[in-house]
């Protein structure tokens, strides 16, 4: 084997993990059973010893499809040859009883291998990894199938095919005739050895077909219909399948150390929630109809505020179960995507401190009770000790968004959401009429408003900067009129915009399309290597162009030409990575719920102008 381009993967899951199947049948990551396990199949992070569990024809001269079932994670892996047509079913069962942790859900993972023209010879391999291949493991192979137990863990792979044991897993070769299928389930296996998960191939079919019912009814409540439904409509799935049922938390991705660029050390745990995410994701369900999420992850939110530090602050983020440590640790005996070490696990980031995250959680809050139901007083308790929080340090030093691992700034960014923070709990506090210090926010606003004019604005540069004192340009200031800190027509918005759409070789950020976070060359980030362009600025200059639309035909156009280029930019599932490297590859953890959540606001609002420009 050797590694798939990371844009040849579809996910599918179970709303407690996901797996990536590529389009050579192989399933090369999948972490068991909670998102944030330790993997069982890692190949994608190193293709001898990571693990894999790969079904394929074993002719060489095979083209490949790879599609879901309509308005479904049920992934169609299909193979074509001279003389016939293969294709593999692939799905995790998901159940109502997997949004209570308390009650007994079987994670399983069913692969069902259909000859649907003429006849196919296949190879299935079964070589489990357990806890990032660093554990050992004993195979055992039995009537229905195999067993494999480790230290932490034990799965059985169920089915009618006879295997063999090789190599630290189970193998075999079997032929389908047109019509026929084989079905293998993958599962837990009890202490006392029975594999209660695993299931026969009647059983199968009927869990298929409650499977394709609930993500159908799942999706059915969506309310976008505008220009762009299937990619929203998908957007909206892979985020269903990002978010941990139990406690509503929604992982940034589902995989570790897939690198920035091939090769470098930008390689990070993705597998986490982020405060920073809160107002795009509840924006992003509410403005499609999906209440119930937007609720789920508002409970998520609540519970970290009720866990504040000794100061008053909160972590940038937590464990999808809510747990606050998360040590970062390199595994050096993997030798990454394509040699791109080191292989991390953990997120060292979880300590730093990111003073916008007050921001994006007010929005946040802000937005859940105008669009969804209104808060708690006991909230506005917790809120108020976070905004009082921000008063005292909103002039402090941070890492900020992007998370740099170099000396602190005062990142204009960061000053940005602070202030959304007071002006998002001065008017939480006027709508619910809660108690508030309001001189003392409104005071502590308006002089934030006045620094980041004074000093995050460059008058040599013409633009918002990175951080005060900076020369350099940032993708993340197109979010202010997205929160509605400046007009998005405001000369200095505009300027900014047009500095910012600029090409690198001319100073700016947009290639084709395609935006930068920031010029390496001018912004240490205390990192080596470069990267690629970062999916979700491009769809925030969507977004921005499209506000000064509103006004400016011109912008409007630009806006949606440019949201065309970047649906081209997608995989072959509509599905998308943090990053796209200069070839248009996939880079970084796949796939994001940022790109994805930023997707969704760009096309509801891009559509909503256009319709208001007819």
């Amino acid at each position: 084997m050797s590694y798939q381009p990371i844009e040849n993967y579809g996910v599918i899951g179970d709303l407690h993990t996901v797996a990536l199947v590529g389009m050579n049948g192989s399933i090369d990551w999948l972490c068991f059973p909670h998102f944030d396990s330790p993997s069982v199949f890692a190949a994608i992070l190193d293709h001898q010893k990571g693990g894999y569990f790969k079904i394929a024809p074993v002719s060489r001269d095979i083209k490949y499809k790879q599609f879901y079932w309509p308005d479904t994670n049920v992934l169609i892996t299909r193979f074509f040859q001279t003389d016939g047509v293969g294709e593999i079913t692939d799905y995790m069962t998901v159940h109502e009883s997997h949004y209570r942790e308390e009650d007994y859900h079987p994670h399983r993972l069913i692969r069902k291998v259909t000859a649907v023209r003429g006849a196919m010879t296949f190879r299935v391999e079964c070589r489990p990894a357990f806890n990032y291949a660093r554990d050992e493991h004993t195979s055992t192979i039995t009537a229905e199938g195999a067993v494999f137990h480790s230290s932490i863990l034990s799965l059985g792979l169920a089915t009618r095919i006879p295997l063999r044991a090789e190599e630290k897993g189970a193998a075999a070769e079997f032929t389908l005739q047109q019509g026929q299928s084989a079905t293998f389930s993958l599962g837990e296996v009890e202490s006392g050895g029975s594999c209660r998960s695993c299931i026969t191939e009647e059983e199968a079919q009927e869990v298929f077909v409650r499977t394709i019912e609930f993500w159908r009814g799942w999706l059915a409540k969506c309310t976008y219909t505008g220009r762009w439904r299937e990619m929203v409509r998908r957007s909206a799935l892979a985020l269903k399948l990002l978010t941990f049922a139990p406690t509503g938390a929604i992982v940034a991705a589902p995989t570790a150390s897939l690198p920035e660029t091939i090769g470098g050390d930008r390689n990070w745990d993705y597998r986490y929630t982020w405060i920073r995410d809160a107002a795009f994701t509840l924006y992003g369900f509410l403005r499609i109809g999906f209440t119930e999420e937007a609720a789920q992850f508002m409970n998520w939110l609540e519970a970290r505020s009720h866990e504040l530090e000794s100061d008053d602050s909160l972590q940038i983020m937590y464990g999808i179960d809510g747990r606050h440590q998360l040590t970062e640790e390199v595994l050096d005996h993997l030798e990454g995507f394509r040699g791109s070490r080191p292989v991390r696990i953990g997120n060292a980031a979880s300590n730093q401190l990111q003073l916008d995250i007050y921001g994006e959680l007010l929005d946040s809050v802000y937005l859940f009770n105008k669009y969804g139901s209104l808060i708690s007083y006991e909230l506005w308790v917790y809120l108020r000790r976070l905004i009082n929080y921000v008063c005292n340090n909103w002039h402090r030093k941070d890492e900020g968004i992007w998370e740099v691992r170099s000396d602190r700034q005062h990142f204009v960014y960061s000053k940005l959401m602070c202030w959304v923070a007071l002006d998002r709990g001065l008017r939480l506090a006027e709508k619910r009429s809660f108690p508030a210090d309001r001189s003392r926010w409104l005071k502590v606003r308006d002089q934030i408003y006045e620094e980041i004019m004074r000093t995050g604005w460059n008058r040599e540069r013409q633009a918002f900067v990175q951080y005060f004192g900076s020369q350099a340009l940032d993708a993340s200031n197109l979010i202010m009129p997205l929160v509605f800190f400046v007009s998005p027509t405001d000369p200095r918005m505009l300027k900014t915009l047009e500095a910012i759409l600029k090409s690198p070789e001319k100073g700016g950020l947009t290639s084709n399309s395609l935006v930068y976070r920031y010029n390496l060359e001018e912004s240490a980030d205390g990192l080596s290597g470069q990267e690629g362009t970062f999916n979700i600025c491009s769809f925030w200059l969507v977004e921005a162009l499209t506000r000064a639309g509103r006004v400016d035909r011109k912008h409007l156009d630009r806006a949606r030409l440019i949201f065309e280029q970047m649906l081209g930019y997608a995989n072959h599932l509509g599905l998308y990575s943090e990053e796209t490297g200069p070839r248009g590859e996939a880079l970084g953890n796949f796939p994001q719920a940022f790109t994805h959540l930023a997707l969704i606001s760009a096309a509801f609002n891009l559509d909503r102008t256009l319709d208001s420009k007819r």
